[in-house]
């Protein structure tokens, strides 16, 4: 048994009539139902008090109590109120129907892989209409990635691809060609946001950098997701997910244990939180946008946004001015305990009891031993200096418990550790399913399989996909013919070409 060692001694307000636009990014961050009106009566809105509306500027937004009835009766208000259109009516009537708080915003994704998709199926969550612009010849990257059905690659079959673009509209162009770059050029002429994830310098070839856009699409927002960025001497670096998390120095600190190697991270950790950063900040940029009129380009560095995670002593900054660089942290902390990962009866548990209540709680939780009634146990970094004998009589307890056993007891207790789940534990997890969080969308070929929902829940303006993935070029016709007015004749002679 290891030795003890014992402890030494107001926001701006706007003139003019808010877009749609502008309301529907409101109401994503505010969690509030848009409304659009054309005058304020204040006499008369005042008359709806009860329904806490706020006039006191753009935009309109309803704080929502707790009653859906109140909201209905709300929006009858509002028509009564305010003098709305037609069209406007039924916009409002689609958003509170669940049509989502970006309904009206087109987005183009020119991008494969995961960092440009996921960013778009952010947008389509909340209702945005996306088109996945493809190569005629394969598509998106990632539907050759698994998993499959049965381990049998098949395009149209990929686990990846299904979960990263549902609610997406599939359009195959061949940008190598003229005609293909000309009809690209037309669809983001109707587009209020272009998301790529291309090498700078590709998109320049092609003439489709933010430059050579913008004199055609002054309004266009162009959200641009690398590994390195658009500037410096990597800008143009081929680089995967992998490359970027380690140019961070992330795996240095965090991957595998001090003594051996750094690890693979387990997933692209990169590729999603940079796009959860692009969204965030396309967003902002929408809404500058409906104030200041015009477009721009945003620089995301999927590298710099999972840098600007670490924080204190983990900063590159903080290390650059103090010269102290920490070594790699393993599982758990090096001066606190208990935190760690210890085996069970059926798998793996997060312990994590570093305040003197939890500890007190997790002892209470393993039964009061006597062990663990010492007084100087009482201080965390106490028993970080005896963290080895804490883990051994810790992992006698745990074995023989299960892991949702033991989160069940410690959680009754304050503690707030954790089992290791598998993914085929988080698959049946009935707190997910409750939340709405795992939902199920039909695929003409895969059947019905579940997929991720949306990670904000808004009450009016529920989010998360509804369609599945797109089939390779499933809406091309529908698209170039019913929206760009493509004659049959043209679109069959672009498809002999080989342009779509």
């Amino acid at each position: 048994m290891p030795c003890l060692v014992m402890p030494a001694r107001r926001a701006r307000s706007v003139s003019r009539e808010p877009s749609r636009l502008r309301l529907a990014i409101t109401a994503v961050w505010a969690g509030c139902r848009p409304v659009w009106p054309r005058s304020v009566k204040r006499t008369s809105a005042r008359r709806w008090k009860s329904l806490a509306i706020s006039v006191s500027g753009w935009p309109m937004l309803v704080r929502r109590n707790r009653s859906r009835s109140c909201s209905r009766i709300f929006l009858a208000g509002m028509r009564e109120l305010y003098a709305v259109s037609d069209d406007n009516v039924k916009w409002l009537d689609d958003v509170a129907a669940g049509g989502g708080a970006l309904q009206g915003v087109r987005v183009v994704e020119l991008g494969e892989g995961v960092s440009a998709p996921f960013c778009a199926r952010l947008f389509a969550d909340y209702g945005a209409d996306v088109i996945k612009i493809e190569t005629p010849a394969g598509g998106d990257c990632a539907r050759g990635w698994g998993p499959f059905p049965g381990d049998q690659p098949h395009r149209e079959q990929s686990g990846t691809f299904f979960v990263l673009n549902s609610d997406k509209r599939s359009v195959t162009l061949d940008l190598a060609r003229t005609e293909g770059r000309a009809l690209l050029l037309r669809l983001l002429s109707q587009a209020d946001v272009l998301i790529e994830n291309n090498p700078p310098a590709r998109l320049r070839q092609l003439g489709l950098d933010y430059a050579a856009l913008a004199p055609h699409c002054p309004r266009l927002l162009m959200i641009s997701i690398t590994p390195f960025g658009q500037t410096g001497p990597y800008a143009d670096w081929h680089a995967a997910d992998l490359n970027a998390f380690h140019l961070t120095g992330a795996g240095s600190r965090y991957c595998g244990r001090p003594a051996e190697p750094p690890l693979q991270h387990g997933t692209f950790s990169t590729d999603y939180f940079g796009a959860y950063v692009a969204v965030t900040w396309g967003l902002a940029a929408l809404f500058g946008r409906d104030l200041a009129g015009g477009g721009q380009q945003l620089d995301v560095s999927t590298a710099e946004a999972v840098a600007a995670l670490f924080v204190g002593a983990q900063n590159v900054g903080g290390c650059a001015q103090t010269g102290h660089f920490d070594r790699r942290t393993g599982i758990g902390m090096a001066l606190a305990s208990p935190a760690t990962i210890l085996p069970c009866k059926d798998g793996f548990v997060w312990m994590l009891a570093l305040e003197t209540g939890q500890w007190r709680g997790l002892v209470a939780a393993m039964g009061n031993p006597d062990w663990a009634q010492a007084e100087m146990f009482d201080d965390m970094f106490t028993r970080g200096e005896n963290a080895d004998f804490i883990y051994t009589m810790m992992r006698e307890w745990t074995m023989t418990l299960g892991k949702q056993e033991i989160m069940d007891l410690v959680q009754a207790h304050g503690v707030p550790s954790t089992a290791v789940y598998t993914t085929a534990d988080v698959a049946g997890l009935p707190h997910l399913h409750e939340r709405g969080f795992l939902r199920e969308l039909e695929h003409p070929l895969l059947g019905r399989l579940p997929t991720l929902g949306a990670a904000v829940h808004l009450p009016d303006c529920p989010g998360g996909p509804r369609r599945a993935a797109p089939l390779l070029g499933e809406h091309t016709e529908a698209v170039l013919r019913g929206e760009l007015g493509l004659a049959a004749g043209e679109f069959s002679a672009l498809a002999a070409a080989g342009v779509v």
